[in-house]
Parts: C-alpha cells; sequence; structure tokens
C-alpha cells in the first residue's frame, strides 16, 4: 500500500484515539471512584466507543474524498477491531483494579500461569482475537463498498491478509500452550534405581 498525506493524518488518528482512549477510561475510573459518583463515571466509561466511531468515520472520509489508500487506513481498519473486540475486557480489567486501589472492592484475581487453566485463559483471549479479525473484515469490506475505488479495494485485501496472519499466529501460540500443558511436568531428578517400566 502506498503512503500518502492521507494515510499519515489517519496514522495521527490512530495515536489521538489510543490516547483518547485511556484519557477517557481514566477519567470515568476517577470520577466513578475518586468523586464517588458511580452513575457518571459509569456515562464516561459508556462513550469510549464513540472514540472508535469517530476514527471509522474519520477513515472512510477521508477514503472517499480522493485520499490513497495507505497503511495508516490500513491500521485505522484493524484498530477498530481490536478496540471494539478487546475493550470491555480491558474496560474490565481497569475497573477491577480501580475498585480495589481505591473503592475497597477485592483483589482482581491474575491470570493463570500454567496448566490447564492458562490453557483456557488464551482459547478465551483467542476468541477475542477471532471476533476482532471478523469486525476488521467486516469493516473492510464496509469501506470497499462505500469507497468504491479500485485502489480501496485492492489495499482492503491487504488488511484482510494481516488480520488473518494476526489470528493464525494467536491460534499457533494458544496450540502451544495446550500442547505444553498436556506434557508430563520435568522434575529435573533421575528415576529411583531399580525402578523399571516392568515393575
Amino acid at each position: 500500500m502506498r503512503e500518502g498525506k492521507g494515510a499519515m493524518s489517519v496514522v495521527g488518528l490512530i495515536l489521538a484515539a489510543e490516547v483518547g482512549f485511556w484519557v477517557v477510561l481514566g477519567a470515568g475510573l476517577t470520577v466513578r471512584y475518586g468523586l464517588r459518583a458511580p452513575r457518571v463515571g459509569g456515562a464516561l466509561l459508556c462513550a469510549v466507543p464513540l472514540i472508535d466511531l469517530t476514527l471509522l468515520v474519520a477513515t472512510a472520509v477521508d477514503l472517499r474524498r480522493g485520499a490513497e489508500m495507505g497503511t495508516g487506513h490500513g491500521l485505522a481498519v484493524l484498530y477498530l477491531g481490536f478496540t471494539v473486540a478487546y475493550g470491555h475486557y480491558v474496560i474490565r480489567w481497569a475497573d477491577g483494579h480501580a475498585a480495589h486501589r481505591f473503592g475497597g472492592g477485592p483483589r482482581p484475581a491474575k491470570p493463570p500461569r500454567h496448566g490447564r487453566a492458562r490453557v483456557g485463559h488464551e482459547w478465551r483471549l483467542l476468541r477475542l482475537t477471532l471476533l476482532a479479525v471478523l469486525i476488521s473484515l467486516v469493516v473492510a469490506q464496509l469501506m470497499v463498498w462505500y469507497v468504491d475505488r479500485p485502489g480501496t479495494t485492492e489495499g482492503m485485501a491487504e488488511v484482510r491478509l494481516r488480520a488473518l496472519g494476526m489470528l493464525l499466529v494467536h491460534g499457533l501460540f494458544a496450540a502451544g500452550y495446550s500442547v505444553r500443558a498436556g506434557l508430563p511436568p520435568a522434575s529435573g531428578k533421575a528415576p529411583p534405581r531399580g525402578v523399571g517400566a516392568g515393575e
């Protein structure tokens, strides 16, 4: 994909959206627990998806006005997919820690590190990645229909391949955990003498 001024401006929008996500998230948690206003804080947290919507509209309008399809536009599509899919997970994680630190809530459980529990955790994250990829594919196709230009069609095809590649890598990662969990633990100790398979 070629780079253009439009693509670079979209990269700036992505960075602004990421900063805006954490600013709004921090403001919502501060109001909820610091100012003891849970309803107002919850309303701020509910406003987080508006940032994604703004980025989506800006990317589509930029392409529709004739900007060359570039890496920035592709990143915007992938960013949207992953922030929508993982957004609730991240907000819930941050809310749990804020509730424990400032609201007297219980300490959030840490992700499991080993065994079947870790395998289950990785496969749950893989489902989120699958959702992110599906959202990215849908958004890419909607962009193609909305912009209706050959360059955009070719560029979004590349975005789809990247999204599917991310899903493949994460799938291999999760499968690796599954295989490791099925292996016997390595104790590092030699078996006692005289003990054999037939005894």
